[in-house]
């Protein structure tokens, strides 16, 4: 896969929507491709991450304690907490049909943040937003909590 189409799905990943092409360029070079067959585990529920997935084609089945929570296709992404910490994964993720990823270890997002701090600055950013988002859909105005009522 050439690193423009790898360029592209990570562009369209929600984590890295602030990143710039050069960051994007950099996380692509250590991006890999994989082909996998169906039926292949990617994730376990429980283990701790190593890797962040995007689905190239494709797709897979989320389950959490043995319920399906999601099936994910071409585009959609999972894994992006094992890039931030390293806790225990929250569900199993399975290939439903031969499936293509693009594979992003732990270690090397590690080692470009290390080199190039400004990504990891704009994936924080990205999710100070979405939690706000999320405050503002599901937390009552009057529950939340600013600086004029903390005391």
């Amino acid at each position: 896969m050439k690193r423009d189409r790898r360029i592209e799905l990570l562009r369209n990943v929600w984590l890295f929507e602030r990143c710039t092409n050069k960051e994007l360029d950099a996380l692509a070079r250590l991006a890999t491709p994989v082909d996998l067959p169906a039926g292949r585990q990617l994730a376990t529920q429980g283990e701790h991450g190593q890797e962040f997935f995007v689905i190239v084609s494709g797709s897979v089945e989320a389950t959490r304690d043995n319920v399906t929570i999601a099936t994910l296709g071409p585009g959609s992404f999972f894994g992006e907490m094992a890039l931030l910490e390293r806790q225990p994964r929250v569900a199993t993720v399975t290939t439903t049909e031969p499936t293509s990823v693009l594979v992003l270890t732990a270690k090397a997002f590690e080692e470009l943040v290390t080199s190039m701090p400004s990504v990891d600055r704009k994936m924080l950013m990205v999710l100070a937003n979405r939690l706000r988002e999320v405050e503002d859909r599901y937390v009552p105005a009057e529950a939340r909590v600013t600086s004029t009522n903390i005391a």
